[in-house]
């Protein structure tokens, strides 16, 4: 995935560049791998080496995630765009759908002894009904 000249001027100023940080250039190839990642839903390993490294695309976003970079690029497009007149909220929609799994699918090991103990403790029980 490649930015446009117009998307890499935006996002320019977003982008840290430390003391000692890698050229401007390679980050906008770093950037590119990350939505590059989200964008196919690949695994990092799987990245093309025209975004560099895959190991350093990944620290990249590790550390972009944790300085809030992410966050304030998304601040500054909802700006930009509201300067434009180009917000529009009425379509917006926040699912917080939570689903029940069985412990196992939480990655929950308990011991054959402890599993027997619990399903005759809840063996004792009542029936509800439903």
């Amino acid at each position: 995935m490649q930015l446009t000249d117009v998307e890499r001027e935006f996002i320019g100023p977003y982008l840290p560049i430390g003391e000692y940080g890698p050229y401007p250039e390679r980050l906008r190839q770093q950037f590119e791998g990350v939505i590059w990642r989200f964008k196919t839903g690949g695994q990092w390993r799987e990245m093309p080496a025209e975004f560099g490294a895959w190991s350093t695309v990944s620290n990249r976003f590790r550390q972009w995630r944790d300085a809030g970079v992410f966050e304030a690029l998304l601040e500054g497009l909802l700006a930009e765009a509201a300067k434009r007149g180009e917000v529009d909220l009425s379509l917006v929609s926040v699912d917080s759908t939570t689903a029940r799994a069985h412990h196992d699918a939480a990655g929950m090991h308990l011991p054959h002894a402890a599993l027997r103990k619990a399903r005759k403790a809840g063996a004792g029980r009542p029936e509800t009904a439903n």
